[in-house]
């Protein structure tokens, strides 16, 4: 494998976690502007991004493969979590 087809399979690893972090961070500043507004966009979706290819290292790691349905739910609730707690929800 050369670096240039090596560096598009990491690229098609990572751009879920992306997307997904971008998106939950752009819904929040939508749907909750006074809660968001202290953080900035940039911090959050770099630490939601970091989340995200956790648990898709973790759902490679657990099931051998990537690309996995499950992998991507657990993307989906540990960013929705991760923002969650950026966003302190609790305190709701």
């Amino acid at each position: 494998m050369n670096p240039l087809l090596a560096l598009n399979h990491f690229l098609n690893f990572v751009l879920p976690a992306l997307a997904v972090a971008l998106l939950m961070v752009i819904l929040a500043q939508i749907f909750f502007r006074q809660r968001v507004k202290p953080l900035g966009w940039i911090r959050p979706v770099a630490i939601n991004f970091v989340v995200g290819c956790a648990a898709l290292i973790t759902g490679l790691w657990v099931f051998g493969n990537d690309g996995k349905w499950l992998s991507y739910v657990a993307l989906s609730v540990a960013i929705a979590t991760t923002q969650w707690v950026l966003m302190r929800g609790w305190r709701a």
